[in-house]
């Protein structure tokens, strides 16, 4: 789904070797999967409709462009993830399963088309993510803001989350997604710092965290969220000082799930982390005052994403009535 050479995918859409970057990387061994990570493969009927959707208005989503495990159940309830600016990232992150390369030009199209399909699916609540598009001046930021324009338009009741790239090194960008208005803003720190010079070599730890405490200041009425994988070799006290640098940074929403090796040549699982282990992390994260942490191997940022809006603005309202009783 990712652009030119002679081999096809699903749809007709051609495809290209999806990691030539990566190929000269030694493969690492996978650990074998304990119990509790075990997915159904997708073929429902309700699968089928929302693939359908996707193929017909020509969009990509990050739940096929990632890999990601829960496609199955969350396609069979019309639940997508659309990743816009193509399925082609200027960056080499060893975690991702997103191809590498010289990204294609923007298609104009595309805000209006994710508005469609949004409105064809019935969408009360939709995620709207994208590739690092280091190429573009403004890394993609206008065309984000176009996107939820298109929505708002064809889609009026259906509220929008965005989970953008760092921006790094393009000012003013940021500005521009937050005017758009998105009801969530949400930007991954994907591991802890220690991790970045191998996980996340392009990334910047710190302006990631001032990326999120920024909104809040443009917007201090926004929700902000953000994630992390573990087993990537974090130690725990890590995990608990990065939680502490995105209260800091007063970020509402945290998700922890498993990460999972795409290929042999991608940084490789160090540790399953247990589900008691997940449940631990979400006590912790509340109890440092975030107003819902979603933690289990299987999650992901985007993951039961309207189930969880409608918990936060719940917990906001409890915690302003919690404020006002005081």
């Amino acid at each position: 789904m990712v652009t030119v050479l002679d081999q096809r995918g699903a749809g007709g859409v051609k495809l290209r070797p999806r990691h030539p970057e990566k190929a000269h990387r030694p493969d690492n061994e996978s650990l074998a999967k304990p119990a509790w990570i075990r997915v159904k493969a997708p073929g429902s009927q309700g699968y089928a409709a929302t693939r359908d959707i996707v193929r017909s208005n020509r969009l990509v989503t990050v739940c096929e462009e990632a890999g990601c495990p829960n496609i199955g159940g969350c396609w069979e309830k019309k639940h997508a993830s659309f990743m816009i600016m193509g399925g082609v990232c200027t960056r080499a992150c060893a975690f991702c399963n997103v191809a590498t390369g010289r990204p294609d030009a923007l298609d104009p199209q595309e805000p209006e088309n994710v508005g469609k399909a949004v409105a064809a699916m019935g969408l009360s609540h939709v995620v709207i993510t994208s590739v690092d598009r280091d190429d573009l001046t403004d890394g993609g930021a206008s065309h984000f803001a176009a996107t939820i324009k298109a929505i708002r338009a064809a889609a009026p009741a259906t509220t929008i989350e965005v989970l953008t790239p760092d921006f790094l090194r393009k000012p003013g960008a940021l500005e521009i997604v937050v005017a758009a208005k998105p009801d969530v803003f949400n930007h991954n720190l994907e591991t802890v710092p220690s991790n970045y010079l191998t996980v996340r070599p392009g990334a910047r730890y710190f302006h990631s965290i001032r990326l999120l405490q920024r909104v809040k200041e443009l917007d201090p009425t926004m929700f902000t969220k953000s994630g992390i994988m573990v087993g990537l070799g974090e130690e725990r006290n890590e995990v608990l000082q990065l939680m502490d640098d995105l209260r800091t940074a007063d970020v509402d929403f945290l998700t922890i799930g498993q990460y999972l090796q795409p290929t042999k040549k991608h940084h490789p699982v160090k540790r399953y982390v247990t589900p008691e282990e997940f449940k631990s992390f979400e006590t912790i994260g509340l109890t440092k005052g975030f107003l819902v942490v979603a933690s289990s191997p299987f999650t992901r940022s985007s993951h039961h994403a309207g189930e969880d809006f409608e918990r936060l603005k719940a917990a906001r309202r409890a915690r302003q009535a919690q404020i006002a009783a005081d």
